[in-house]
């Protein structure tokens, strides 16, 4: 360990993005690459045309980008109102916050509300890894509770305890998915309630990056809710998972402070253009959602039918399967070995403690999944 580096971060591990990359065993030479939740279609040809003008003719390259997303901001206001149906001058450019992707978001509102000692968070996992990441990074503590092993429901219980028991320091910001990942679930009333009721020193994070494929938001009670900060991104049903932009909903105080903290010029020009398009020919791009959906429902059906696979009904673009228990095999070990089946084979997915995630893809992506999964179960079942 370098002497001048913190000590802690010893004891961390680098998140490993696309474990396609590793290419070390022998594979299939053509990934279904259904382990990151991305879109499984691309831009349309005629956008990215549209793009590559902008970059030719528009994008001065020796020009740093627009600091202040001023124009973007404005779109996504527009969008946020109009997807929630609320009235068209609710949510302004004043309530928004963009990001390089939802992660630089996440770290900010770490920096603004918990580091110095002033606070930690609270995660119920299994959830989006980056929370507590990001976390120990700032070297903020966190502190985890589990969720209900059949329903993933979060224990408020648990989480009510940790709450008044968690001291020097306490507990600054909840974050919670909507609908979770990887568990695919929604927030239930129960947990609502409890969100509802948290005081208002400690900060909400509602993540809902999978918002368009729920239809389900809470940025309706944003206007009465202070300490509540919504996440959303353009990484999953807008299709621009490459060029990284997130953006965030909160009171104009909030987002003040989330202005100050950020890093100047945090989204290159090119990312900016293609969030406005999106935007823009947002009914072409998620007109794409209803077969994603019909195919998440079917292979939900066909799943739920195998006598070894539990799977979570979903709210999301992406499935949750576990192994029913079984004491003929250690479910782990299992997992392992039907993860490594699926990778060699030709499909990634998600291994997971307890499961594996696999992102919905293309009709014919899920078709050679379900065939492969069918025959790296044989093994179970024979």
């Amino acid at each position: 360990m370098l002497p001048f580096i913190r000590s802690d971060l010893a004891q961390f591990t680098a998140y490993k993005p696309h474990p396609s990359s590793n290419t070390a065993e022998p594979v299939a030479t053509q990934f279904d690459r259904l382990d990151t939740n991305e879109s499984p279609d691309d831009l349309p040809p005629e956008l990215k045309e549209k793009l590559a003008w902008t970059y030719q003719q528009v994008i001065e390259t020796n020009r740093y980008p627009d600091g202040g997303h001023e124009q973007l901001k404005d779109a996504i206001a527009e969008y946020v109102n109009e997807s929630a149906h609320l009235s068209p001058s609710l949510f302004t450019a004043a309530n928004i916050s963009v990001g390089n992707g939802s992660d630089e978001l996440i770290r900010s509102l770490l920096i603004a509300t918990c580091l110095r000692g002033e606070g930690s968070i609270l995660v119920a996992n299994p959830t989006f890894s980056m929370y507590g990441i990001l976390a120990q990074t700032l070297g903020i503590e966190v502190v985890t509770i589990g969720r209900n092993a059949t329903n993933f429901e979060i224990d408020l219980k648990a989480a009510q305890t940790a709450i008044s028991q968690t001291q020097n320091p306490p507990i600054r910001v909840v974050f919670v998915v909507h609908p979770n990942s990887p568990t695919a679930n929604p927030l239930t009333a129960a947990e609502l309630a409890w969100l509802r009721s948290l005081p208002e020193h400690i900060l909400v994070v509602i993540d809902e990056a999978y918002f368009e494929f729920s239809q389900n938001t809470l940025v309706g009670e944003l206007a009465q809710r202070s300490n509540w900060i919504i996440l959303r991104t353009f990484s999953k049903a807008f299709r621009l998972a490459a060029l990284r932009v997130g953006y965030c909903i909160a009171h104009p105080e909030a987002i003040a402070i989330l202005e100050k903290v950020r890093l100047p010029y945090n989204l290159p020009s090119f990312s900016l253009a293609a969030a406005l398009v999106a935007l823009q020919n947002r009914q072409l791009l998620l007109s794409s959602i209803v077969q994603i959906l019909s195919e998440r429902d079917k292979l939900t059906a066909i799943l739920s039918q195998h006598p070894a696979l539990q799977v979570t009904e979903s709210a999301a673009n992406f499935l949750y399967l576990r192994l029913k228990p079984n004491n003929s095999y250690a479910q782990e070990a299992a997992l392992q070995s039907l993860h490594q089946q699926l990778r060699t084979s030709g499909t990634l997915v998600r291994l997971l403690n307890g499961g594996l995630r696999i992102t919905i893809g293309t009709p014919e992506e899920n078709t050679r999944t379900l065939e492969r999964l069918q025959a790296a179960m044989a093994n179970f079942t024979s």
